[in-house]
C-alpha cells in the first residue's frame, strides 16, 4: 500500500498513521469480522432470533448507550497520555453477558474508547473530546441496509455534528449535568441507530449454535475489538485535524487506496 502524498510538516510516520486510521475505519465491518473468526455467515442466526427481536434490540441498544452516556459526563480519568490497556477492557467485556448485558458492555468500551483517545493525545476531560468517545459507537455499522456513501467515515461524522457539538456546548456550559438533557438525548438517539445494527449482528452470532460457552465470550471480545479499532482510527484522525486542518487531512485520506 502506498503512503498518501508528502505534504509539508506532516512526517513519514503521520502518514502512516493515517494509512492506518482509514484502514481500520473502512474495514468490511463486524459481520464480515465474525464470518472470518467463526467460520460460519450469521445470516442464519437472523432467522432463529424470536418474533420482534428487532425492537427489543433497538431498545437494549439505546439503553446501554444512555448508560455510558453517565460515565461519559464524569471525569474519565486524567489528561496525561499513555498506551491504552486494550487487551484488559478485551477481557472485561468477553466476560460481560448478552443483551442483558449490554449496557455493562457498553460501559467497559467507552472506558477503553477513553483510553484509546488519551493515548492518542487528546484530553478526554474536555466535553468535545467525551462526546467523540459517545459517537464512535456510530461508526464501522457497514452492512446491507448502508449504501458506500452512508455508511463512510466522513458522512457519519458530517450526520452526527451537530449533535456531538450541541451535546459537548451542554457539557461545558453547565455546573449540574442531566443526563435527561434535549441535546444529550439527540446525540444517544442519534448515535443508537447505527450501533442498533452491530447490536443485531452480534445477537444474530450469539443465536448460532457454537461449542460452549466460549463462543459467546469471543464474540463478546469481537465485539469490543470491532469499536476498539474504530476509536483507534477515529483518533488518529482527530489528532492529525487538530494539526493540520480537517479539510487537508480528509483530502489526504480520501486519496489513500486501500484493498477492498
Amino acid at each position: 500500500m502506498e503512503l498518501p502524498p508528502i505534504l509539508p510538516n506532516l512526517t513519514t510516520p503521520e502518514r502512516g498513521d493515517l494509512v492506518r486510521a482509514k484502514t481500520l475505519l473502512e474495514n468490511p465491518g463486524f459481520t464480515a469480522r465474525l464470518a472470518g473468526k467463526l467460520g460460519k455467515p450469521i445470516e442464519r442466526g437472523f432467522k432463529l432470533l424470536p418474533s420482534g427481536w428487532q425492537g427489543i434490540v433497538n431498545k437494549a441498544a439505546k439503553a446501554s448507550l444512555t448508560t455510558a452516556l453517565s460515565a461519559a459526563v464524569t471525569t474519565m480519568g486524567s489528561k496525561q497520555p499513555r498506551r491504552a490497556s486494550e487487551r484488559f477492557h478485551k477481557m472485561l467485556v468477553g466476560a460481560s453477558g448478552g443483551l442483558g448485558g449490554l449496557p455493562v458492555s457498553t460501559t467497559i468500551m467507552l472506558r477503553s474508547i477513553a483510553d484509546i483517545a488519551r493515548s492518542e493525545g487528546h484530553d478526554i476531560r474536555s466535553p468535545l473530546t467525551r462526546m467523540s468517545c459517545l459517537e464512535v459507537f456510530a461508526l464501522g455499522s457497514k452492512s446491507s441496509v448502508d449504501d458506500a456513501a452512508e455508511g463512510s467515515y466522513w458522512a457519519v461524522r458530517a450526520a452526527l455534528a451537530k449533535a456531538v457539538s450541541e451535546a459537548a456546548t451542554y457539557l461545558a456550559e453547565k455546573t449540574v449535568i442531566e443526563e435527561s438533557a434535549p441535546a444529550l438525548l439527540r446525540l444517544v438517539t442519534a448515535i443508537a441507530g447505527r450501533f442498533g445494527v452491530v447490536v443485531s449482528e452480534q445477537a444474530a452470532a450469539k443465536a448460532v449454535p457454537i461449542i460452549g460457552a466460549a463462543g459467546g465470550a469471543t464474540i463478546n471480545v469481537l465485539f469490543m475489538a470491532h469499536f476498539q479499532d474504530m476509536a483507534r482510527g477515529h483518533f488518529i484522525v482527530r489528532r492529525l485535524e487538530a494539526k493540520y486542518g480537517t479539510q487537508l487531512i480528509r483530502e489526504v485520506y480520501e486519496s489513500i487506496a486501500i484493498p477492498v
